[in-house]
């Protein structure tokens, strides 16, 4: 189920804090797929970000906020 993208970028741990419901929901989309949580949310963002277009990067101070 995992794409190439997330298979050959280097991994970056992230903490993230969610409302119980949803964890409770990503549990059991992740039991229905036979995957990991953290695979649910991977590809979640994967997805969620290829359909974004790109930033103007030149508005962006280094923190990236808008200046």
């Amino acid at each position: 189920m995992g794409s190439e993208k997330l298979r050959k970028s280097k991994s970056v741990r992230t903490t993230i804090s969610l409302p119980a419901d949803d964890h409770v929901e990503l549990e059991a989309l992740a039991r229905k797929h036979r995957v990991s949580v953290a695979w649910v949310i991977r590809d979640a963002v994967q997805k969620y970000l290829e359909g974004q277009p790109p930033l103007d990067r030149t508005k962006l101070n280094s923190r990236g906020e808008q200046q």
